[in-house]
């Protein structure tokens, strides 16, 4: 498990520098904390709230966006009938007698460039994400509580891909130029945990805690595109020439519900009100259970958890 250091400094250096804020809680004067000391341990409460932070997805299923795209029962196409093959080749690169935009736009004559499976992209990664959610708590006791937590992200993935011009003819250049593109794809992703939380300490404003429990990850396939300059292409995108010489058709948009684990560690604050806050970082064994061969990998997320207590059952 490659740990995000970033992350891990932040949460270390909050909880360093939370003892020196000295904020209130619950009462400060002599007669509060009497009755305080009389009351029982802290009953049984739920509290909601949201939850914002960053997603660190692991690279693995990154390559789904690689470009060569699905068939209609969701198994990876072959070069020739790749999603960027059929775009790149045949409906903007003159296939089929059709116009060649793409040396349009590489400016090269349409003899003069050419696309092979050694110019397909292979350093696809994803790129950290923004997540939001909601969170739930029940807590059974003063130390022990119940998690519930759902967080949408919309995960994005990025590589290069590469198309070979060719020197035109009486040109003084000896050697073929190499151009390099980009290629992105986009997946929308649902986090869902239940699992068990423990605070730590005796602290009453201030305790860390620790976490885990189940994890449940909602992945779909939603884009994925190419830019050749000025030029942007969606790969996904079906095509038909209505003169009958070249027709087109995506497979599916795979979409899968896997499940695996988390656990995770942080700090709770309370304060004076009935809100609640936990800043925290947790890793997840997720199973993303789209395209092919899906295994179970570590992603990272860390943020801010706010709840705002609803009820107590004395």
């Amino acid at each position: 498990m490659k740990v995000n250091l970033a992350a891990l400094k932040i949460l270390l250096t909050i909880v360093i520098l939370i003892p020196t804020l000295n904020l209130k809680v619950y009462g400060q004067d002599d007669d509060s904390f009497e009755e305080k000391e009389q009351q029982p341990i802290r009953s049984k409460t739920f509290s909601t709230g949201l939850y914002i932070g960053s997603y660190f997805p692991n690279k693995y299923t990154a390559s789904l966006y690689d470009g060569y795209g699905f068939d209609f029962d969701g198994n990876r196409n072959i070069f020739e009938n790749s999603w960027m093959y059929q775009k790149i080749i045949n409906q903007y690169g003159g296939g089929f007698g059709q116009p060649d935009i793409i040396s349009e736009e590489l400016g090269v004559p349409p003899e003069d460039w050419s696309f092979t499976e050694s110019d397909m992209p292979v350093n696809m990664r994803y790129k950290t994400s923004v997540a939001v959610g909601f969170a739930g708590r029940y807590s059974v006791d003063a130390k022990n509580a119940v998690v519930l937590n759902a967080t949408a992200a919309i995960v994005t993935a990025a590589g290069n891909f590469t198309i070979t011009t060719r020197p035109p003819s009486g040109s003084t250049q000896i050697n073929n130029s190499i151009r390099t593109f980009e290629i992105r794809g986009k997946e929308q992703r649902l986090l869902m945990q239940a699992g068990y939380q423990r605070l730590l300490g005796e602290g009453e404003s201030f305790n860390a805690f620790i976490e885990g429990g189940l994890h449940a990850t909602l992945a779909k396939f939603d884009e994925s595109e190419i830019q050749i300059n000025d030029l942007r292409i969606n790969l996904y995108e079906s095509y038909y020439d209505p003169n009958g010489g070249y027709s087109f058709f995506t497979g599916s948009k795979p979409v899968g519900l896997g499940f695996g684990a988390f656990t995770g560690l942080g700090v709770n604050i309370r304060t004076t009100g009935k809100w609640m806050l936990q800043l925290l970082y947790n890793a997840q064994l997720e199973n993303v259970r789209i395209g092919y061969n899906p295994k179970i990998k570590i992603s990272q997320s860390a943020g801010l958890r706010a709840y705002y207590l609803l009820s107590k059952n004395n």
